[in-house]
């Protein structure tokens, strides 16, 4: 089976060569984010990582101190059902989600989607993990991986994609989340992260579940 990133490599690959002035132009945002250290607020290893209570897709709280009450956690943040990159992590979670779950840990995954609009009822049914809403992308900027979408992309999704994200966000038409995923243990503190502005990177499964061994050792 294709690694995660091989998979997500091979999507910049087919974007370049259908639409390479664009992807040109996402390569400059990227390269300009990262000048300017974007994501370099967000959380550190050995902070304790902020509470959260957010709605699931069928409006049920759940807050991040429950799910610490039965051990670790992992918290990933991803932009939202409509993105390639997204769903490609997703499923690659899923099929790793057996040893997420038999190291004694949980996945919680956030995006701004409202909740009745982030997943369907029969997509809902498919995955083991939760799904929560964060719509103002409150919790992302506490986090430190909130994210103002340059121009540029937004009228692509306006445009090319006919994404309204004002619609899908509720409200919310300019904030994504940086996809970042953050590993806490059962007292909250993150004890491994993965930060990326480019929306395109991704963190490995392989690499969760071997930072998940090292906090039971």
């Amino acid at each position: 089976m294709k690694s995660l990133k091989e998979q997500t490599d091979a999507k910049i690959a087919a974007g370049r060569k259908a639409k390479p002035d664009f992807m040109k132009g996402v390569d400059e945002i990227i390269q300009q984010a990262k000048s300017f250290q974007q994501g370099s607020e967000a959380i550190k290893i050995g902070q304790k990582a902020p509470n959260f209570d957010l709605p699931n897709p069928e409006g049920r709280s759940i807050s991040l101190e429950a799910m610490l009450d039965k051990g670790p956690v992992v918290v990933t943040f991803y932009r939202g059902d409509w993105c390639p990159y997204c769903n490609l992590q997703l499923r690659a979670l899923q099929g790793k989600l057996k040893e997420i779950h038999s190291l004694g840990a949980s996945l919680i995954a956030i995006s701004p989607q409202v909740p009745d609009g982030s997943l369907t009822k029969n997509e809902i049914s498919e995955l083991e993990f939760i799904v929560l809403s964060d719509q103002d992308a409150k919790i992302a900027e506490q986090y430190g991986v909130a994210w103002e979408v340059p121009e540029f992309l937004l009228e692509h999704m306006r445009v090319d994609r006919q994404l309204d994200l004002e619609l899908i966000n509720n409200g919310n038409g300019s904030v994504l989340p940086i996809p970042a995923t953050f590993i806490l243990n059962s007292d909250g503190v993150v004890t491994w992260n993965y930060v990326n502005v480019d929306y395109r990177s991704r963190s490995e499964p392989d690499e969760i579940i071997e930072a998940l061994k090292n906090i039971s050792k």
